[in-house]
């Protein structure tokens, strides 16, 4: 299941073949000229000169809302004379749910209340005061929230030595994923990856937050960090590519819920 979820996150392709991975340096020519959306049996689909993209493993990308679709269209059409992958982030993601298939769905579920059993929220640091304080202003309410909306109870701890959560707790979260089909699920678990919670996951996707207090809490400890040392252009950069990935899964789950 790691290996998928690191090949998800870190590699997401862009329909057009695993072989750009390997050669990043000579981006594919842009081999289409019309960019469309069709619908395909019950869902709909990208058209590139009237033809269906498929994934790296050849599964034709259908999806269920035309909206993501359209959205998906929108970042081939906008690609140049070649096509260059990192501005292709909800294709890149759409692809690899699609070659996961539904058979994955237990599995993705599963990783996501496996995040929320050891999760960033519920390690906390001894030191300093500062960065305790930013802590219990983010997390503690974040977990408030969550502990009162599913009826359950958390055992934080300082440090970063195990600590087991109740198996209760993480059997009612689960019950908040039930019923959630395999793209939203990797929507979801880029999220859970990119933010190192599967607690801010679970509450944006029932509500409880919105993105920016969910990425908030989740770069505390950086955001501390670069207070005190300043910011790198190197980590800097990772960021901008983290947000932009961390909005691209937002905006597939917002796409999915709207056709509901």
């Amino acid at each position: 299941m790691r290996e998928f979820l690191e090949d998800a996150h870190e590699h997401r392709m862009d329909g057009y073949g695993r072989a750009q991975h390997h050669a990043r340096q000579q981006l594919p020519k842009r081999f289409y000229k019309d960019v469309g959306v069709g619908s395909v049996g019950d869902g709909f689909a990208v058209t590139l000169d009237g033809k269906t993209p498929r994934t790296p493993g050849q599964v034709p990308v259908v999806v269920p809302s035309q909206a993501l679709a359209e959205a998906m269209a929108a970042e081939w059409a906008a690609q140049g004379e070649e096509i260059t992958p990192d501005t292709m982030p909800v294709v890149r993601l759409v692809n690899a749910a699609v070659e996961a298939g539904d058979a994955r769905v237990p599995a993705l579920r599963a990783e996501i209340v496996k995040y929320a059993g050891n999760d960033l929220l519920l390690y906390r640091a001894d030191s300093p005061r500062e960065l305790i304080a930013e802590q219990e202003r983010h997390w503690d309410a974040a977990l408030v929230a969550i502990a009162r909306h599913f009826g359950v109870r958390f055992q934080p701890t300082v440090g970063i030595l195990h600590q087991a959560q109740p198996e209760a707790t993480l059997a009612r979260l689960e019950t908040a994923l039930e019923g959630t089909g395999v793209i939203d699920l990797v929507a979801l678990n880029s999220i859970t990856g990119i933010t190192g919670s599967g607690l801010l996951t679970i509450g944006w996707h029932v509500g409880l937050f919105d993105a920016e207090t969910v990425w908030t809490a989740a770069h505390v400890d950086e955001d501390h960090n670069i207070r005190l040392w300043g910011a790198v252009d190197e980590a800097t950069e990772r960021r901008k590519k983290r947000r932009r990935d961390f909005d691209a899964a937002l905006r597939v789950a917002r796409l999915l819920r709207a056709a509901d």
